[in-house]
C-alpha cells in the first residue's frame, strides 16, 4: 500500500486582516502538516498548488518553506507539488528552486513513481488557454499500478467551477485512477468517469466564509489499485469565533454585545455577522469590545440594508482629486505649500523623480519670491544647502509615505471586511492577472508541467 497526505492552499506568506500574527499562522499550518507527515511516516506529501498566497513571498516566508522542506527531506519523505495560481510567475517557478536545492519535486507530464502510484502534474492553467491545451503524459510505467493527476483550478461537479473533468480525463494519454486538487478551500470528494476526484481544502481560513475546520486528505492506494480517500482535520489552527446576531425591531449594540460576552474570544479570530430588522450599530464600538475581551482580530459585517436615520449626504467621488485640492485649500497654507502639493501629486511625475522635482522647486520659489511662503515667518538669513534639502526631504518622504500607505492597503484588502465575499471572485481576478502574465500564445501541456 502507498499512502501520501495530499495538501493545498497553504497560502504561506498571507498577512490575513493585516495581522503579522496570521501570516505566522498559515506558515504553521503547513508546518503542522510536515509533521503529521513524519509521524505517520507517509511515502509522500503531495501539494496541489498555492503554497504561497502571491508570486513574491518574502525572504522570511522562504526561509520557512525552505525549513519545513528540510524537515521533510530529512525524514525521507518526497515533497510533490504544482504551481497554483496565486504563485504563478513568467519565468522559473519557485518550485523550480526547491528541486534544485534537492527539497522538492515539480509534478508534470513525465511520472514520478512513488511506492506503486506514478503521479502526474498538471499546473494551474487560464480559462484562455485551456481551448488550446493538449493533455499528452509520459506512459506509465510499468512498476507502477495507479496513475494519479495532480493540480490546480476549479473542476467540475464542484462548486464554482470553470473546468471541465471529463474532457481532462477524455483527453489525457493516461487513464488517471484519481484526481488531487487545490484551489477550492472546501474539502470534497466525487465520482467522475469512475476515477476519485477530490479537493483537501485549505490549511488556514482565507476567508470567513470557511466556518469548517481546516485539514488535509489520507489517500491510500491499495496494491490493486484501489483509491481511499479520507480526511483529517487539524488541531492546531487559529480559533475562529463566529457570532451570528439576529436582531429583532427594536433591537441594537446592546444585544450585539451581550452576544459577543458569551463567547471565550482569548487569541481568536472574531467575525460578527449581524441580520434582522434591528437597528443600525456601530461596527467600531463591537470590535474594540472583542479586542477588549482578549481577541486577536475582529470583524463585524452588518448584512443588514438599513435606511439612513439621518439626512442622507451626498458623496461624490467622480474626481478625488478636486476634493483634495479643495480641503488643502481649506488648510490656510502658503502659496508655496499649495504648489509643491501639486507637484507632489501629478499624475505625470515618476515616483522616483518626486524628491528631485520637489527640491528643484522649492529652490526657485526661494530665488524668485519668498513672499510664496508667507503666512511662515521669512527667515532671518540666507537659505542653506542643508535647508533646502531639508524642506525637499519632508514634504518628499511624506509622498512616499503616502505611496507605501496606498500600497499597503491594496495588498492587504480582505474580502471579509465587506462581508464573507467567496473564494471564486478572488480566484476569477487571480485567473485575469494570469491571464495577462502569460507569454506564450499557444498551449500545451509542457508549457505548464
Amino acid at each position: 500500500m502507498t499512502r501520501v497526505i495530499h495538501t493545498g492552499d497553504t497560502h504561506i506568506g498571507y498577512q490575513q486582516y493585516n495581522s503579522p500574527e496570521r501570516r505566522r499562522d498559515f506558515l504553521e499550518a503547513f508546518r503542522n502538516v510536515a509533521e503529521d507527515a513524519v509521524s505517520d511516516g507517509v511515502d509522500a506529501v503531495v501539494h496541489a498548488g498555492d503554497l504561497f498566497h502571491d508570486r513574491r513571498p518574502s525572504l522570511v516566508d522562504l526561509q520557512g518553506t525552505v525549513d519545513i522542506l528540510r524537515t521533510l527531506a530529512d525524514a525521507d519523505i518526497p515533497f510533490l507539488a504544482v504551481v497554483g495560481n496565486h504563485e504563478s510567475k513568467r519565468d522559473a517557478q519557485w518550485l523550480d528552486l526547491f528541486a534544485d536545492l534537492g527539497l522538492a519535486r515539480r509534478l508534470g507530464a513525465d511520472p514520478v513513481v512513488i511506492g506503486d502510484v506514478a503521479f502526474y502534474g498538471l499546473d494551474f492553467v487560464p480559462r484562455s488557454r485551456r481551448d488550446d491545451l493538449e493533455y499528452e503524459f509520459t506512459s506509465m510505467p510499468d512498476e507502477a499500478d495507479c496513475a494519479t493527476l495532480v493540480s490546480h483550478g476549479l473542476f467540475e461537479p464542484f462548486a464554482h467551477a470553470d473546468w471541465e473533468t471529463e474532457t481532462v480525463l477524455r483527453e489525457s494519454t493516461v487513464d488517471f485512477d484519481a484526481v488531487l486538487l487545490g484551489d477550492n478551500h472546501a474539502p470534497d470528494t466525487a465520482e467522475v468517469l469512475d476515477t476519485w476526484v477530490t479537493y483537501c481544502g485549505s490549511t488556514e481560513r482565507a476567508s470567513a466564509s470557511e466556518r469548517e475546520n481546516r485539514g488535509y486528505n489520507l489517500v491510500d492506494v491499495e496494491d490493486d489499485g484501489t483509491v481511499a480517500i479520507r480526511r483529517r482535520g487539524l488541531t492546531a489552527t487559529r480559533e475562529f469565533v463566529f457570532v451570528d446576531v439576529e436582531l429583532a425591531a427594536g433591537e441594537g449594540i446592546d444585544r450585539v454585545q451581550e452576544r459577543v460576552r458569551q463567547h471565550d474570544l482569548a487569541d481568536a479570530v472574531v467575525i460578527v455577522t449581524v441580520e434582522g430588522d434591528g437597528r443600525p450599530i456601530p461596527p467600531a464600538a463591537i470590535e474594540e469590545l472583542a479586542i477588549d475581551r482578549g481577541a486577536l482580530v475582529a470583524r463585524v459585517n452588518d448584512r443588514r440594508e438599513l435606511p439612513d436615520e439621518d439626512e442622507a449626504v451626498s458623496v461624490s467621488f467622480a474626481n478625488p482629486d478636486d476634493a483634495v485640492r479643495k480641503r488643502v485649500r481649506e488648510l490656510g497654507l502658503s502659496d508655496a505649500a499649495l504648489e509643491i502639493d501639486e507637484t507632489v501629486r501629478n499624475d505625470d511625475l515618476a515616483d522616483a523623480n518626486v524628491r528631485e522635482s520637489v527640491e528643484r522647486r522649492v529652490r526657485e520659489l526661494l530665488e524668485e519670491d519668498r513672499s510664496a511662503f508667507d503666512p511662515a515667518p521669512a527667515p532671518d538669513r540666507e537659505p542653506s544647502e542643508e535647508d533646502v534639502t531639508t524642506v525637499a526631504d519632508h514634504i518628499a518622504d511624506g509622498a512616499e509615505s503616502a505611496v507605501d500607505s496606498v500600497e499597503l492597503s491594496d495588498a492587504t484588502i480582505d474580502e471579509d471586511v465587506s462581508g464573507d465575499i467567496e473564494t471564486d471572485a478572488e480566484t476569477t481576478a487571480d485567473t485575469e492577472a494570469a491571464d495577462d502574465s502569460s507569454d506564450s500564445e499557444t498551449a500545451s501541456l509542457g508549457d505548464f508541467a
